[in-house]
């Protein structure tokens, strides 16, 4: 059994209706129907959302997120209608609230690898493929492969783990035309950023996106949603680390997963009980982390 070690009660606000509580970000809707997502310091390891908090890591994804939307803002279109606190609303609240517009979102998660690495490089090693594109002979964990590929994945509830679908999948679920445009979409977007990464000294391996469909006057266009590019969703590396045939460091919560399955914690995985609390200097390495990806990745101070 996985899923919350200690699930919050959501907060009521005047105005807003309480929609989901997710593995980070809490969901509201509020008068006019927009989405109201607010990013919460939660981190999860092994499926399990964690009783330890990770102080301002919700602001952090939150703030990221904005700045690549800003960086892609002439490929995808976003989701993001304002970052002004609504009425009534905590002052915690604010940096890690973002007003949406409400999506017809799409029920698969949107990968793109171009490197191998997770759950790629589990299959590659049973099988010479990935979500059954298959790949060349040689390839190690880390390597870059021959071209960026599409690998989709199922949105999976709070407590259990996303699995990956081949590409025929994804058009059973969705059409033909949608899968098409979700793949090139996912490509196109991880192209440009991985380009941006780069610059930055930094490799994004793999990432995860989400997209759901607005209704215009014209009919429906696709929309980049929820978070974008964060030390959550993506695989971030030290360009000048990088070594293919092992393990690479990144931008992550990795001290969190190495705590946890250290002899320190005193956890067994496998025992389905919750993981203990975090200690302090595992807290503190990992919000470093987080900041120093952000502050890397955009140039900017974090304050």
């Amino acid at each position: 059994m996985s899923g919350f070690v200690e699930k919050p009660e959501p907060l009521q606000v005047p105005g807003l209706v309480h929609l989901h509580t997710g593995k980070v970000r809490d969901l509201y809707q509020n008068e006019a129907g927009d989405l109201v997502m607010v990013a919460s310091d939660r981190i999860s390891a092994f499926d399990w959302v964690l009783r330890t908090e990770i102080p301002d890591k919700g602001r952090v994804l939150t703030q990221l997120s904005l700045w690549w939307f800003d960086q892609l803002a002439d490929l995808a279109p976003n989701h993001v209608l304002s970052t002004e606190l609504p009425p009534g609303a905590p002052a915690d609240w604010a940096g890690r609230t973002l007003i949406c517009k409400s999506l017809r979102m799409m029920p698969v998660e949107c990968v793109a690898r171009g490197y191998l690495a997770g759950s790629g490089l589990t299959e590659y090693n049973d099988s010479r493929t990935v979500c059954g594109l298959a790949l060349p002979e040689g390839l190690t964990d880390g390597s870059e492969l021959p071209t960026p590929i599409f690998t989709p994945a199922t949105k999976a509830a709070v407590g259990e783990h996303d699995e990956n679908v081949s590409y025929e999948e994804v058009a059973r679920q969705v059409g033909a035309e949608t899968a098409a445009e979700l793949r090139q979409a996912t490509l196109a977007v991880y192209s440009r950023a991985r380009d941006i990464a780069r610059d930055r000294g930094i490799i994004l391996a793999d990432t995860k996106f989400e997209f759901g469909y607005e209704s215009t006057e014209d009919g429906e266009k696709l929309v980049l949603a929820d978070e974008v590019l964060t030390p959550d969703s993506s695989r971030f590396w030290p360009a000048d680390e990088w070594e293919p045939g092992h393990a690479q460091p990144s931008f992550d919560k990795q001290f969190v997963r190495d705590w946890l399955t250290s002899s320190e914690s005193g956890w067994l995985r496998a025992s389905e009980q919750p993981p203990p609390p975090l200690p302090q200097h595992v807290t503190d390495a990992t919000r470093a982390k987080y900041i120093e990806a952000y502050e890397r990745l955009t140039g900017l101070s974090w304050t």
